[in-house]
């Protein structure tokens, strides 16, 4: 005999717990009182305990009963679902999305709320290999800034989403210069998720800054407040993972940072749909249609 219970136990122990009665509980199920009887002595002998105290003002539940009837109930509560759930299963389309890694805690959850109707399977990378990767068909949709910065599969299409620009993330331990070489003989980390790092960095020479290279917004930020020093990364990002004490002001060198999402021609209709509430959702302003050169 299976150690496990079957849907028809189930459902008499917790119509039984319901209406306190063997014999309404069978009427429910179209069993007779005998049956239900039959039934219940047969699951208590399989249970090696006894499930309900009878007598004729009805049946209660015994302390092993309680928690029987508090499984049961659970359990048909999760089978009710099943069709349902199959159902939407069936109905749901499934996108494999890439972005890099200091955007997936923000840009995946905000997919998920937007995408609701659909699964999203989650892949980080560079920029460059994720709309390759969109171009070859293992990616449904990149969200990356460097669609304007080098040559496009054929296959794909690109679309502006967000636009954002360079900040400085001071923390609370650190200071900048006054004047207008805030940032001479400082170490300054830097992270940007374009491909604007060389010309960032010989700005900041310029200035009189030691530039260091942070491979995350997030590692940026960390190596900023333990080496007392600012940073210089997208404002989004910097508002995103500051703490109380940091400080995110306008950065003094210019940089302007555009996320475009890149799919496969034609884009799928899901993804058309996220355009316009995404940078919302983001924390950045919308970015102006057009393509990229």
């Amino acid at each position: 005999m299976s150690s496990f219970p079957s849907v028809e136990d189930l459902r008499l122990v917790e119509a039984i717990a319901r209406h306190g009665s063997v014999g309404a509980a069978g009427r429910e199920l179209l069993l007779s009182q005998p049956a239900a009887s039959k039934r219940l002595a047969a699951l208590e002998r399989r249970v090696g305990e006894r499930l309900f105290d009878r007598d004729t003002t009805g049946a209660r539940p015994t302390p092993a009963g309680r928690a029987l009837c508090a499984e049961a109930a659970h359990m048909l509560d999760h089978l009710g679902q099943i069709f349902d759930r199959t159902r939407a299963a069936a109905r749901a389309r499934t996108f494999n999305v890439g972005t890099f890694s200091s955007l997936a805690p923000l840009l995946f959850p905000a997919l998920d709320e937007l995408m609701n109707d659909s699964i999203v399977n989650q892949v980080t990378d560079h920029g460059d290999r994720l709309v390759e990767w969109v171009g070859e068909g293992s990616l449904d949709a990149a969200f990356v800034a460097v669609a304007n910065q080098m040559r496009l599969p054929g296959t794909v299409s690109a679309v502006p989403v967000a636009s954002d620009r360079l900040a400085v993330l001071t923390p609370l331990a650190a200071s900048l210069r006054s004047g207008r070489r805030p940032f001479a003989d400082l170490d300054v980390v830097t992270y940007t998720y374009d491909m604007s790092a060389g010309t960032l960095h010989q700005r900041l020479s310029s200035l009189g800054a030691r530039p260091r290279t942070a491979a995350t917004a997030e590692t940026a930020i960390r190596m900023a407040r333990l080496l007392g020093c600012p940073a210089i990364l997208p404002r989004g990002l910097g508002l995103a993972y500051a703490e109380e004490g940091d400080r995110v002001s306008a950065a003094p060198v210019p940089g302007r940072l555009t996320l475009f999402m890149v799919t496969r021609r034609p884009a799928p209709h899901e993804f058309a749909a996220v355009v316009n509430p995404l940078p919302g959702r983001l924390g950045l302003q919308r970015a102006p249609v057009r393509r990229p050169e």
